[in-house]
């Protein structure tokens, strides 16, 4: 580098500022040909260098320099970081040996840690500048979120507290993430920051006490990591107990550990009944920048945090505001920007767009006060972009016209009209359509069916309302199913949450099947652990509690009852993404709604199974009988419908409906067998009217 700065310092002459790229490219040139920087740079640039363009090329050298040095700084600290996690092996600081950057720093000058004081207030200038070339229409919300990161070179943290915490709310989809990543990116850069990277911490995966050996693992792990910044999400769904230690890094700048615990290969590992030095007793927030980040309001905060942890954020409540007009546009344009570029790069296309085609996209964004539903437009058009280049065969640069008609995307090429939306892959209903047949093959329950089947019409309406930017209901799914033993209820509860995993209103559509003994503990603060472990195995799909009215069993039983509010708050927790369904006989299950007073309001659809006919349990048995392969000879239908009708008409509450049958059937396999030792030349699979036992 020095050789060729004193070349470069050499030349003298007229000429405009050499980029950081010319001056590679002659260095390049003259590491080939020899020569002086500046005589090669005239062979790059055709222009005779200046003093203080070699001044200006010297800096931008320099700037790359500082760059590169950055990254070996930032990959020696990983290093390091993953020994220390690794092997146990204790971080290298100021005082202990010295790293490959602080000898490499020392040839350079280049300055390693992040500033402090008054330079690092004066790096903030035209932050904010930077932040509105990719996040429109957010100003005040940006101008915050910087007088938040500044405050601690303003009013410095005491003792273990943390540099600052901030509440970081608004609107889904309005810039909240990105602001935060595109500002660390940028506090990095100006040496503010020593690392860009932002650590999220999920604590909506903590909703029971528990889950405090894995909380306080993963809390611990956060705060030794090298991230500057902390970003805790869902904290509205974290249990109170864990969630009051992360309101004490807020407000007090560590929280004591509930025991000994030691640091074992960056692990924290609980040391109760052993001797070991090292003992990790609290953990601190310090140095760390605290961002809480929600949808909800800083009312709710508060009431889920505390009115204390609110006074501690000094202020610092950063909210994003509803898209306004110029803001969307500014995006549009942006994004249609993209959309070019990709298309070119991907799939060589020459793209422009015809009228309407960019309003278009800007109106998904205002119908849903949010720029994801116009980013998944641009998406769905380079993924017809793409089949279209692979289906078809077009010379590279082709141009292609792109709009919307109708709501479907097409393109023109030479007048030449192609259907991209016809190009996008149609949604698979090879299960939605094997369900129907499963439904179709069960006897009965033509009620039953209709209202499961109408479920798949009420969310493609509700999905064609959101698209069109209309309101969409919301309404509960979780069900009760009456009636006695045998009515097919199990049954349907697992085509249920198959079905709707089919349709993507579930993203799991597992069946978990529970009784009381499933959910009601046997000792004091048994229950609400066992009844949370059952929710979460179940969300995703349709947790089916059979006999539910079991649950309670009058005021005096505490456990029901604690299972019962439970089950309540779960339900509400994972409302988007869980069904539940509760069965048992229609007068107990009215009682039960009862226990409390969030129940009924939540299971609003009651599905009662009648009793089968004498008719339907025959087809039963028919089948039952078909699936064994057997069967019934048209002999015995007379006879069984007449005792399938006796049965249902005296006792059918106890006589198992479906079960009935099934029993009747293998009952009569049994007999078949022992007439056939009599009757060797009779059919092996047919059971005749005399192999049924109907003398009750």
């Amino acid at each position: 580098m020095s050789d060729s700065f004193m070349d470069a310092m050499s030349s003298m002459g007229g000429g405009s500022d050499y980029t950081l790229d010319e001056i590679k490219k002659a260095e390049k040139l003259k590491k080939k040909n020899g020569g002086t920087l500046s005589e090669n740079l005239i062979k790059v640039t055709g222009r005779n260098p200046s003093s203080m363009d070699l001044f200006a090329g010297a800096d931008a050298v320099n700037r790359q320099l500082m760059l590169n040095q950055q990254k070996l700084d930032r990959e020696i600290r990983e290093l390091n970081e993953n020994l220390h996690k690794d092997f146990g092996l204790p971080t290298m600081t100021g005082g202990q040996t010295a790293s490959a950057s602080d000898a490499s720093s020392a040839g350079t000058g280049a300055a390693l840690a992040p500033l402090a004081g008054e330079a690092a207030l004066d790096a903030f200038s035209g932050v904010a500048a930077e932040l509105e070339k990719k996040i429109f229409g957010q100003e005040a919300f940006i101008k915050k979120l910087i007088i938040a990161f500044k405050r601690p070179y303003v009013m410095p943290p005491e003792g273990k507290h943390a540099k600052n915490a901030m509440f970081v709310a608004g609107p889904e989809d309005t810039g909240r993430h990105l602001a935060l990543c595109e500002l660390a990116k940028e506090l990095y850069a100006r040496h503010i920051l020593k690392s860009p990277d932002i650590r999220t911490v999920d604590l909506g995966i903590y909703p029971d006490a528990a889950m405090e050996s894995i909380f306080l693992q993963d809390i611990y792990s956060a705060l030794q990591s090298g991230s500057d910044i902390l970003l805790f999400e869902h904290f509205e769904e974290c249990h109170p107990s864990l969630l009051a230690r992360i309101s004490s890094l807020v407000t007090e700048g560590s929280f004591l550990l509930p025991g000994r615990y030691t640091m074992q290969k960056g692990q924290l590992v609980s040391v109760q009944n052993a001797l070991a030095s090292d003992v990790v007793s609290e953990l601190s927030a310090s140095g760390k920048y605290l961002v809480f980040l929600t949808e909800k309001s800083l009312d709710k905060a508060a009431g889920v945090l505390g009115a204390p942890f609110v006074d501690a954020l000094r202020g610092d409540v950063c909210v994003t505001a509803k898209l306004d007009e110029e803001a969307i546009g500014k995006i549009a344009a942006a994004e249609l920007e993209e959309l070019k570029k990709r298309a070119a790069e991907q799939c060589f296309f020459n793209v422009t767009f015809a009228e309407g085609f960019a309003e278009y996209g800007a109106d998904r964004a205002r119908r849903h006060d949010g720029i994801q539903a116009m980013r998944d437009f641009y998406d769905s058009v380079l993924e017809a972009l793409v089949q279209a280049r692979l289906e078809g065969d077009y010379p590279r640069g082709t141009t292609l016209t792109l709009g919307v008609e109708d709501g479907s995307i097409y393109a023109l090429n030479d007048g030449e009209r192609i259907d991209l939306s016809a190009l996008l892959p149609k949604d698979y209903r090879g299960e939605i359509d094997e369900i129907r047949r499963e439904m179709d093959e069960i006897v009965g329950l033509a009620d039953v069916k209709h209202y499961v089947l109408g479920l798949e019409e009420y969310y493609r309406v509700q999905k064609r309302r959101e698209e069109e930017g209309l309101k969409t209901g919301s309404v509960s799914k979780h069900m009760i199913f009456t009636g006695s033993p045998g009515t097919g209820k199990t049954t349907i509860a697992r085509i249920i949450s198959r079905y709707l995993k089919a349709i993507g209103v579930l993203s799991g559509g597992q069946l978990v099947e529970v009784s009381r003994a499933d959910l009601v503990g046997r000792y004091v603060g048994h229950t609400a652990p066992l009844t949370n472990q059952v929710i979460q195995s179940a969300i995703g799909g349709v947790l089916f509690i059979d006999e539910a009215y079991s649950l309670y069993r009058g005021r005096d039983d505490t456990f029901g009852l604690e299972a019962i509010d439970t089950l309540v708050k779960g339900i509400e927790d994972n409302r988007d993404n869980l069904i539940v369904i509760l069965a048992g006989y229609s007068n107990e299950m009215q009682e039960f709604l009862t226990s409390n007073s969030g129940l009924k309001s939540r299971f609003p659809n009651i599905i009662h199974f009648p009793d089968y006919t004498g008719e339907e349990l025959l087809k039963i048995a028919r089948s039952i009988a078909k699936s064994k392969g057997y069967q019934i000879d048209e002999g015995a239908d007379m006879h069984l419908t007449t005792y399938f009708n006796l049965v249902q008409a005296t006792r059918a509450a106890d006589a198992g409906n479906g079960r009935l049958a099934r029993n009747l059937v293998e009952e009569a396999i049994l007999n078949q067998s022992r007439r056939l030792a009599a009757e060797p030349d009779a059919a092996l699979s047919v059971l005749m009217a005399n192999d049924f036992d109907l003398s009750e």
